[in-house]
């Protein structure tokens, strides 16, 4: 029972740690982009993996943790993989409308699901799909407006949601079979992630923008924001591969649309953004299908757990995912 609590504190503090963290880097972005006019998004995204590897290696060198050799292959085309998927989310961006945009977020869950029901077998309940099925409703009531399609747009957005969906599996599938820790695999695959972007980063921007890197003029405010942005993505690139390896894709999914509710919050509260009443309907429905996914889930925990005493199992052999969403209620109302 007592390695099962501190299970349960370390979902909930990645749970905590990634909401937090990706909620400060929107709003610092935000500021950066929007109020200080730096709009290159992958070329930042660079930036920010490669302060993840330099932190991470730091780290590694004070003996924080304890690095693990993986498959130099698999590393690779696993960083690729994640850095092919972020640049086509921002040329997704940037040859759609927001809400088309918008759309394709969402449709990377279902998307998830389908691949894992296919592929790796896994099972998802009735009135799992039905929760899902109202936190996508709400979400798109919140945040989808305008939908205006154009074909290169669509390719793109598909690109997109079939290698993020793909990446994040891996995430979850890599640690899981080869045994390695979330802090290991962002150590092995950060460079990688840093050197695609690196490169695509400064030519994908300056298509979607029409500006270079290179020509920007750079103040002080300026150069003040991308160090705290690149310090607060630390946290979130590594809160993200901790959440997908302790809990499931379809789990840091559902975390990233609670994320979407609380940036509209904050938006409207300390940036004074437009905020309307289907806002508030698509963020109470949203957050009623969190509700219903963490209570789903935390029964047929239960179940789980039943079958596995009367079967003479040991408990920890249970389903992480199902477990830690139990608590997912409680970050969804904070």
């Amino acid at each position: 029972m007592g390695e099962m609590t501190g299970f349960q504190l370390g979902v909930i503090g990645a749970l905590f740690l990634s909401v937090a963290s990706s909620v400060s880097i929107v709003i610092c972005n935000k500021a950066l982009m929007s109020n200080l006019g730096f709009p290159f998004a992958t070329t930042l995204t660079s930036w920010h993996l490669m302060v993840t590897f330099c932190t991470l290696h730091v780290a590694n060198r004070l003996n924080f943790f304890e690095s693990k050799s993986i498959d130099m292959k698999t590393v690779i085309l696993f960083g690729i993989l994640n850095g092919v998927s972020i640049g086509l989310l921002n040329l997704s961006l940037g040859f759609n409308s927001v809400g088309f945009y918008q759309m394709t977020k969402l449709a990377i869950i279902p998307f998830t699901v389908l691949v894992e029901t296919l592929f790796l077998k896994k099972q998802f309940s009735q009135q799992i799909k039905f929760s899902l099925f109202l936190l996508l409703v709400g979400v798109g009531i919140a945040s989808v407006t305008d939908l205006q399609l154009n074909f290169v747009g669509t390719i793109l957005s598909l690109l997109a949601i079939i290698t993020t969906c793909v990446g994040q599996i891996l995430t979850n599938t890599i640690q899981k079979r080869l045994n390695v820790s979330s802090t290991q695999l962002l150590y092995q695959s950060a460079p990688f992630q840093a050197a695609i972007l690196f490169v695509s980063g400064p030519v994908v921007d300056q298509f979607l923008t029409k500006q270079s890197v290179f020509s920007h003029k750079y103040s002080p405010i300026v150069l003040v924001f991308i160090i705290l942005s690149c310090l607060i993505a630390v946290s979130v690139n590594f809160s993200t591969f901790l959440v997908i390896g302790k809990t499931s894709p379809v789990t840091y999914q559902v975390l990233g649309h609670l994320k979407t509710c609380l940036v509209l919050g904050f938006g409207y509260t300390l940036l004074h953004d437009p905020f309307t009443e289907r806002n508030i309907i698509g963020i109470l429905v949203a957050i009623f299908g969190m509700g219903l996914y963490s209570y789903f889930c935390a029964q047929e925990n239960k179940k789980k757990q039943a079958a596995d005493v009367k079967d003479g199992a040991p408990l920890l052999s249970q389903d992480k995912d199902s477990h830690e969403v139990k608590k997912l209620t409680k970050n969804s109302l904070v």
